[in-house]
């Protein structure tokens, strides 16, 4: 995989952070358009359930974000949830989706 820029790579740190954080299947981080980040784990309640993308895009909308730059998952799982591609496509059609593994290396990018 080609090296991310400074600021993808930090998604990823910071994915990975709160995923170690928590101890969750799943962390996550977007960028908006504004340059500032949200971060998330995986939701798995009784009553509903997020994946972690889902999550930090949901904290980034709530936050008033208005679009967003790029979004980083951390998992150990081969691919993107659906739900999560989906969850930043209805925001952002461009915005690529860094998808890394539990050391934080960079599997793949959907564009």
């Amino acid at each position: 995989m080609p090296d991310l820029e400074a600021e993808d790579q930090k998604l990823v740190t910071l994915a990975r952070s709160s995923r170690a954080r928590v101890g969750a299947e799943e962390g996550a981080a977007v960028r908006d358009t504004d340059g500032r980040t949200y971060t998330a784990v995986t939701v798995d309640q009784p009553s509903f359930k997020l994946t972690a993308v889902q999550a930090a895009v949901a904290a980034a909308l709530s936050s008033g974000a208005e679009g967003l730059e790029a979004a980083a998952v951390v998992t150990g799982d081969a691919l993107v949830q659906e739900a999560s591609v989906h969850a930043v496509r209805d925001v952002a059609k461009t915005a690529p989706i860094i998808l890394a593994d539990p050391n934080g290396d960079v599997v793949e990018v959907l564009r």
